[in-house]
């Protein structure tokens, strides 16, 4: 094997584990968190059985990406220096900050696309707040304060609100419907390591794909890692019929982004889902204890402020690790690259 295609499947495994273990969590997060007493391989098989699915259904169309790479040009062999971003994910990751695995690997790849990349994560964090708040205004008397005041499999109020059946199909619908789309939007910045020279073949592929499922199922097993507490502390969120309504409220703001049904962004342009998912649970919680305190609190001001921090730091740090890594690599990026 040359050191090229070392450095390919070397590349390919890292931002496997690095997406896997930083960005996975902001899709199944609330699915993790309402069936904590289910187990690990029960949720695993479920979530396998989709990305599997969606993988093979990209390949047998000749475009695992889903449009997501048409505009980054691949080298056909790569150097040692594109495995630091994976690298750098890694140890981020660890330490529980939610950093863009878009910006941090895309970039490296196509510095051009950064600043359109930022503009449309933007758009998504906003758009995302704005339809979590004005949601959880009109919603959250009626559901948030529901699930809160009747249990699920309440003796004492028998009805749709505690039917435990009827809540867990609900769930498990609307996270497969979500997963699906975060996996059209995210599976370019895992698979932009094997795609310097074209389709894969059967082979690479079908060993490529049992890679993230076992990677996923070890995400599973440790239930989330550092960046499922920011999921945790938000309100109610290990509801099972809270998180069903997480779950399809993202999964229809990545929908909106991925067919750019307001017209205001390129389509098939890579975009942080991390900037979405905390731009949603933000703007749900300021709704959430609005309706059901009459007031926000300092404290949650704080919380929120930490999260957006978080991400903004995250930006910081991807873009300054790629101009380093291109620096390191002979190939530094000048500011007027940005702006091409």
């Amino acid at each position: 094997m040359e050191i090229s295609q070392i450095i390919m499947a070397a590349g390919f495994l890292l931002a496997a584990y690095s997406v896997v273990g930083n960005d996975v969590i902001q899709t199944l997060g609330t699915f993790l968190s309402s069936n904590e007493k289910r187990p690990w391989y029960v949720l695993w098989g479920y979530a396998g059985s989709i990305l599997a699915a969606v993988l093979i259904l990209g390949w047998l169309q000749d475009d695992i990406a889903y449009g997501r790479l048409d505009k980054i040009n691949i080298p056909e062999t790569l150097s040692w220096w594109y495995l630091l971003p994976p690298l750098v994910l890694m140890v981020i990751t660890r330490i529980g900050i939610p950093v863009s695995t878009t910006f941090l690997i895309i970039t490296f790849f196509s510095s051009s696309s950064l600043l359109k990349m930022v503009n449309k994560s933007l758009f998504g964090y906003l758009i995302a707040f704005i339809i979590g708040g004005l949601v959880y205004l009109i919603i959250a008397k009626i559901t948030e304060k529901k699930f809160i005041e009747k249990p699920l499999d309440d003796p004492l109020n028998p009805s749709i609100w505690t039917n435990r059946k009827f809540w867990t199909a609900a769930q498990w619908l609307s996270t497969g419907f979500l997963w699906s789309q975060w996996l059209t939007q995210d599976l370019a910045n895992i698979y932009i390591y094997l795609l310097g020279q074209g389709q894969l073949s059967a082979l690479p592929f079908f060993l490529s794909l049992a890679a993230i499922l076992g990677l996923l199922a070890y995400i599973f097993y440790s239930k989330g890692g550092a960046i499922q507490e920011i999921v945790k502390a938000k309100t109610n969120t290990v509801d099972i019929r809270s998180a069903t309504f997480v779950d399809l409220i993202y999964g229809i703001v990545l929908l909106i982004f991925k067919q750019n049904v307001l017209g205001l962004w390129e389509a098939k342009l890579p975009m942080s889902t991390t900037w979405v998912f905390i731009g949603l649970l933000a703007g749900r919680e300021l709704a959430i204890r609005y309706r059901l305190e009459g007031k926000i609190t300092k404290a949650i001001y704080t919380d929120l402020g930490k999260d957006l921090g978080k991400i903004f730091v995250g930006l910081v740090i991807s873009v300054l690790l790629v101009f380093i890594m291109n620096w390191a690599s002979g190939t530094p990026i000048l500011i007027s690259d940005l702006f091409k």
